[in-house]
Order: C-alpha cells, then structure tokens, then sequence
C-alpha cells in the first residue's frame, strides 16, 4: 500500500457534477501534475469515480473513490466528503439517489425563480440540453446567462442573480443521512472545508466545535485541514481540532477546471514537514486502488 506518496489531491470535481474537466480528462491532468494519490469527489455522484476506474491503468496514480454530499439541517449547511466506499453499496447508492433528486428540483425552481424575477430566458434545447447533465447545478446555469448576457461571469451569475434563490425546505441530503450512507457503504465519511461550512460561511470557536461533536455523534470520521482556500492559522486550527477528536485528517483542493479559481494540488500539505497521524492512519485505514 503506498502510505505515503509525495503529492496527493483528494478533492476534485469533473463533468459529471460542476467541473470543467471530463473524468479522463482529470486523469490526464493529475498525471501531468505529478500527483501519485487522487480522488474524484463529485457532489451527489459517483459516476466520475465509475468511469475513472474503468480507465486507469496500473501505471496511473493511485486513486480513492470519493463523493461530496450537500447536506443541511436545522443547525446549518455542511459538505460531507466520502472516501473508499463500496460503489456497489445498496446504502450509498440510496442516498446518491436523494441527493440528485434534490439537485434536480433545485435547477428547475433556480430556472423558474431567474425567469419570474429577472425575466431570463433559456431556449427550449437548451434547458434540454441542462438536463441531460448528470447532475446540473448552479454552475450550468451560470453558463447559459454568461452565454445570454446576462452576467460577465460564472461567479457574478451565481453571487448576483442564482443565490438570491433561497430555499426554506427539506431540499438538501441530511449530514446523518449522509454520514450513514458512507459508513454503510464501507467509506470514511469527512467534513469538507469545515471553516467554510457549504463554501460562504466562516465558522470558529465554539460554533465549530459544536459542529464537529454533533457530526461526531452521527460517525464523522475526519476532517478536511488542507485545502487552497485556508490559511495557515486556519489549517493549524483545524489540526488541533483533529488531534483533540481523533479524528483522520485529509487534503484536497477543491479543483474544479475552469469553474473556479484552483490549482490542482494546491493543498497546503507541502506547506509542513511532518505529516499529523490523522492523515497517516487515514492513508492506512482507507480503501486505496493502486
């Protein structure tokens, strides 16, 4: 088992959820990057991973399969990694299934709410088009209003005009629901980017510390320290809250193609000269493909 390859990325995005990168086509760019230890984290899906097996080589680094559920509750929104799973599992398959069910519902009230309170309109071919994704999300929609002039850009589509959409019901996987399909299926289930909760929260203190007991409860296994978007304090803090959980530890960057400002294996994990032991016993206990 490779414990310890010297790059590693286990956070990424293709086509099959918000990335700009086909699943071969990340193959390929994780291998021109030199990363010896990948996973592809789709949201809701494990597609990418299918197809990633199905067309790497015993030459190609070595790889995890990986998931990233939306989740919600009463307390709050979360992403919640999943790595080394069963992809045959009857468990995780089950919650993949809430979980795009939500995200299609989602696309069509975005599409409706943009129409009604913007008067966006998308022709007929192209929202077929929309939906003929794996799974479609707020990226896609931003594309066709940057194609129609109706933002300059991805990120003004979705901050100015797609977030103002807000949803009040149960359209979002649950942690539990999620935590438990994971541990069902064999996988470690990990809070992703824990201090940026879905991505535009800033959660410190006893916030995150109440949070990470409360997953806990439910079997979270480990945490997301490295990541692009965190500074050394911030990295450092989410290490010490590792070590005083026991908790396994993980790096990813998040990348997802042209979509988002990531570079591929833009952790921080080079950043330190000893790897912590949750992400050591994470190596050693997780489901590895070489």
């Amino acid at each position: 088992m490779m414990t310890f390859p010297k790059k590693m990325d286990l956070h990424m995005h293709t086509t099959i959820s918000d990335g700009s990168d086909s699943p071969e086509e990340i193959l390929a760019r994780v291998r021109e990057a030199g990363i010896q230890l990948f996973s592809v984290t789709d949201h809701d899906a494990m597609k990418g991973c299918e197809i990633i097996r199905s067309v790497r080589t015993k030459e190609d680094p070595a790889f995890i399969n990986g998931i990233e559920f939306s989740c919600k509750d009463e307390y709050g929104k979360y992403h919640i990694l999943g790595y080394g799973y069963d992809p045959d599992s009857e468990a995780m398959r089950k919650v993949v299934e809430v979980g795009h069910g939500h995200r299609i519902r989602k696309v069509k009230a975005r599409l409706e709410y943009l129409k009604e309170t913007f008067g966006f309109h998308f022709t007929d071919e192209e929202i077929r088009e929309l939906f003929k994704l794996d799974n479609p999300g707020k990226p896609h929609i931003g594309n066709l209003m940057v194609k129609h002039g109706y933002a300059g850009s991805i990120e003004e589509a979705i901050d100015g005009f797609i977030n103002k959409k807000k949803f009040h019901g149960n359209e979002n996987v649950r942690p539990e629901a999620a935590i438990e399909g994971i541990l069902g299926g064999g996988g470690i289930p990990v809070l992703a980017h824990p201090v940026y909760g879905d991505g535009g929260q800033l959660i410190l203190g006893d916030e995150m510390e109440d949070r990470i007991r409360r997953l806990m409860d439910f079997g979270l296994k480990g945490l997301e320290c490295f990541y692009s978007g965190f500074t050394d304090k911030l990295r450092d803090q989410m290490l010490d809250s590792a070590r005083r959980h026991g908790l396994y530890v993980t790096a990813g960057s998040d990348y997802h193609g042209t979509n988002k400002l990531v570079v591929l294996g833009d952790n921080g994990l080079d950043a330190v000269k000893e790897w912590p032991d949750g992400l050591v016993r994470f190596l050693k206990d997780v489901r590895i493909e070489e």
